[in-house]
């Protein structure tokens, strides 16, 4: 698939509203829990340290951007990735990280011991 450049306005929304969504670090942490498959709302919120009610707040933000599916048993709902190129996003990032950090390493000295210590 080709992409027009420069982008068109709608389509530059499009991709400012899906960084948006993926802005919050507790909607990074659930992305990453999926990563071992379906869970409930409770099972997400202990993987990712976050209370019941604001992981919900998150993956119903997460589900109605398109990157999660929910599906309801009874009062339970499971959510599993909808959009598995989230984790391909995401690794491009932690790769641009990566090559960053081991690029300011190279020029920045660790700090020293202070003398006497």
């Amino acid at each position: 698939m080709s992409i027009p450049s420069p982008l068109p306005d709608p389509l530059v929304e499009l991709v400012a509203e899906r960084f948006r969504v993926l802005s919050e670090p507790a909607r990074i942490k659930l992305l990453d829990a999926l990563r071992a498959g379906p869970a409930s709302v409770g099972e997400l919120a202990a993987r990712a340290g976050l209370s019941q009610q604001n992981a919900s707040k998150h993956l119903g933000v997460l589900h109605s951007a398109g990157l999660l599916e929910r599906a309801r048993t009874g009062n339970t709902a499971q959510y599993a990735i909808a959009d598995p190129s989230v984790f391909t996003l995401c690794e491009l990032v932690c790769d641009a990280l990566r090559d960053r950090y081991s690029a300011l390493q190279a020029v920045i000295p660790p700090p020293q011991a202070p003398i006497g210590r």
